[in-house]
């Protein structure tokens, strides 16, 4: 299925913003921002009206919800601020947990992209638009971290920007059929974890641009985080969650080690990067105001959680197996799965007390890795390095 190519200015600020769009002359750059940002509007629309079709007050009961209609009417809320058009999603809505969990990433999906899109905006009446409909996407993300149950309401004081061709990498898996929009996507990377990861938990990868003709003898994973000076850059056989990472991720696996930059306009002339970004959730300090709406999902069970929007994880919720008991997998090199180390046993994590066992991480450098990363009194340690040599930060203070 196409998506409309409708223009964001026409489609969506009219019904946002007070003041009515002149017509005029619009850059070429405008117009493929805008049609850009149309199409993620269209899919968070479609995809809270599905969820919102599908699913009784029952179901958001079992969920885990003190009052189903807290979280009927926050999504209704968000639903009719978005743009609605048709799309299709590969989303698999088999329970309102899946729902929710996927809604973070998607809504986290639209922050990421109107932020990245800001400098390439060259209108300033497009630009303002674009900024009162991106305070909103934030207002969403709020509330979806609070119904999470897990996360933390605002998990940093600064948020991510990715550029045009990292959101598609995300987004992409969710949209079927053509939506040529001019803009080339980075090559979709899964992580394949099965269970709860938590921090200290080593990450593994499948991505079609991690196969054999690919050198992975200097790979490494990226995660980039909202408000960090550079990427926390980790080799790919010792991706291990920080102990110092709470909230969205955007991990990266690249050729070297070099770490990369927050801002997406340095970031996009990166010749590096060889898939991503995968966006996680990691929900390292849960609050009591999601332990109020909902629960069954206590600190002590669903601390230190990450979500994520793999294709893998959805082929296996929509297969209808257990997440937390699917097998792991395996044949690194007939799946293109760039494995990190041996997949983390989900009856063994969930719990902050157990980080630095989890991952097998048993030689020396992934050891220090752990080690560094259970000091909480620096927000985020000697992880910081890069092959330009001098980069070597510890903590804020250094930058």
């Amino acid at each position: 299925m196409r998506f409309s190519t409708t223009l964001l200015a026409a489609a969506v600020p009219l019904a946002a913003y007070a003041a009515p769009v002149s017509k005029r002359q619009i850059a070429a750059i405008d117009v493929t921002v805008l049609q850009f940002a149309d199409v993620l509007e269209q899919l968070e629309s479609q995809f809270y009206a599905a969820g919102l079709s599908q699913f009784q007050s029952s179901d958001y009961t079992a969920a885990g919800f003190t009052a189903s209609s807290l979280a009927i009417q926050q999504i209704t809320n968000i639903q009719s601020n978005e743009a609605t058009h048709d799309t299709a999603l590969q989303v698999s809505l088999t329970d309102v947990s899946t729902m929710l969990a996927t809604a973070r990433v998607v809504e986290n999906l639209g922050v990421m992209a109107y932020l990245g899109a800001a400098s390439l905006i060259t209108d300033p009446q497009l630009l303002e638009i674009a900024g009162s409909i991106l305070t909103t996407e934030a207002r969403h993300q709020t509330m979806l971290n609070v119904l999470s149950g897990t996360g933390t309401a605002i998990p940093s004081p600064f948020d991510l920007a990715l550029t045009p061709s990292e959101v598609l990498a995300v987004a992409s898996p969710f949209i079927s059929g053509a939506c040529d929009l001019g803009v080339p996507a980075n090559p979709t990377l899964s992580i394949t974890n099965t269970g709860t990861v938590s921090q200290g938990t080593s990450l593994t990868f499948s991505s079609s641009a991690l196969n054999s003709s690919v050198d992975l003898s200097n790979a490494s994973c990226q995660m980039l985080i909202g408000g960090n000076p550079i990427s926390i850059s980790l080799p790919l056989d010792q991706c291990v969650v920080p102990n110092t990472v709470n909230g969205p991720v955007a991990i990266f696996i690249t050729s070297d080690n070099d770490p990369l930059q927050p801002d997406p306009v340095n970031r996009a002339s990166a010749n590096n990067i060889l898939a991503g970004p995968a966006v996680a959730f990691i929900d390292a300090s849960p609050e009591v105001i999601g332990q109020m709406v909902r629960t069954g999902t206590s600190t002590a069970a669903a601390s230190n959680v990450t979500t994520t929007i793999s294709p893998a994880a959805a082929a296996s919720l929509a297969s209808g197996t257990d997440v937390a008991s699917a097998p792991a997998a395996t044949d690194a090199s007939s799946t293109g799965t760039a494995s990190a180390s041996a997949s983390t046993d989900a009856s063994s994590v969930g719990s902050a007390s157990n980080s630095s066992s989890v991952g097998s991480a048993s030689n020396s450098t992934a050891s220090s890795v752990n080690d560094l990363s259970s000091d909480s009194s620096a927000p985020f340690l000697n992880t910081f390095t890069g092959a330009a040599g001098p980069v070597n930060v510890i903590g804020w203070s250094n930058v």
